[in-house]
């Protein structure tokens, strides 16, 4: 079964001013949708180094010359997040594992097990825990299960929470994937970055990053 698990990768295309609108106005709408690209970019990568029986981005926008060969696009649904991640599983026949263009910092290696042997033997689904309180990664073995999205509320604090909890309240058996830390905010941008020098994502934070202002003449007096 694990060698047809299809990886979906929930994103939005990277146009200024509709992305990352929460890392501004350290960074500019351009600079914003920039990072936003490399992020998705790396996240693209390490999908491409995992054996996924189909590789589909569900996509809130229109492609562009960052979408690598190997990705099917299928646009999103109308409606709230969770009825659109609802969608994406349901488009599928078997297994999938869902993930966002967030977390750069992701690699083949982390998003191995669940497409690898044995990857859904005694699982029902998995489940990758974000630090803010929501989550970077959904798995589940069987489509009839998307359902368990709809109505839980998004980004909050207690969306991994709430998830989680249904998918466990409806008897699945669920395996946990590591902690990692979307990127929304400047700081969050400045941690992933450090956390993954070598990413797409972490060179295009050091070229964009605001220079820090200096000194004041008044303050230089202060002294």
């Amino acid at each position: 079964m694990s060698g047809g698990t299809v990886l979906l990768v929930v994103a939005k295309a990277p146009v200024a001013g509709r992305v990352k609108t929460r890392l501004t106005p350290l960074f500019s709408a351009e600079q914003a949708a920039a990072l936003a690209e490399a992020a998705l970019g790396d996240t693209l990568a390490a999908g491409l180094a995992v054996g996924a029986g189909r590789r589909v981005v569900v996509l809130d926008g229109a492609p562009g010359a960052w979408l690598p060969p190997g990705y099917e696009v299928v646009p999103q649904v109308a409606g709230g997040l969770d009825v659109r991640l609802a969608a994406a599983f349901e488009g599928c026949a078997g297994p999938a594992l869902l993930v966002g263009m967030d977390t750069p910092q992701v690699t083949a290696e982390l998003l191995a097990a669940p497409f690898g042997p044995g990857g859904w033997d005694g699982c029902d689904a998995w489940f990758g825990p974000a630090a803010d309180g929501g989550f970077w990664a959904l798995g589940l073995a069987d489509p009839a299960h998307a359902g368990l999205l709809r109505g839980v509320p998004m980004c909050t604090d207690r969306t991994g929470a709430v998830q989680r909890a249904r998918l466990a309240e409806a008897g699945l058996r669920v395996r946990d994937l590591p902690v990692l830390r979307d990127v929304d905010t400047p700081a969050d941008a400045a941690e992933v970055a450090g956390l993954a020098p070598h990413t797409r994502f972490a060179r295009a934070f050091r070229t964009l990053r605001a220079p820090v202002p200096a000194p004041t003449a008044l303050a230089v007096e202060a002294r």
